[in-house]
């Protein structure tokens, strides 16, 4: 499976965005996603995620509420709709899948490059 992340860019406080990723493989659908983010200095998190089917979602405490992650298996895609964003929103988003359920980096077997997501005050 291969991932190509997109999306990214620069946008006002309180502004939207839509990240995509697209795969390229047949088994796509049988893993599961999840999106990371990584800001200078810090550790790369898990912010969403979703398993196989879509019908299993979870959040990080810092998005919950702002943030939706879906699927749509038939199109290889997987998105993130981002809303109300904040400049500590501001990182390297990742798309990263996994065979299992996406906890950690460990849970991941393939990433996406990243799209840097650049929200200012």
């Amino acid at each position: 499976v291969q991932l190509q992340a997109s999306g990214g860019g620069l946008v006002q406080a309180g502004g939207s965005l839509t990240l995509s990723c697209a795969a390229s493989g047949r088994t796509f659908s049988s893993y599961a996603v999840g999106w990371f983010r990584q800001a200078p200095g810090k550790e790369r998190e898990l912010v969403a995620r979703i398993n196989w089917s879509g019908g299993n979602t979870d959040y990080s405490d810092s998005v919950k509420g702002r943030f939706t992650i879906s699927r749509d298996n038939a199109k290889n895609t997987v998105t993130l709709q981002m809303s109300s964003l904040k400049p500590e929103d501001t990182a390297v988003y990742y798309c990263a899948a996994g065979a299992s359920t996406i906890a950690t980096v460990r849970s991941v077997s393939h990433w996406g490059q990243g799209t840097l997501v650049t929200v200012s005050s």
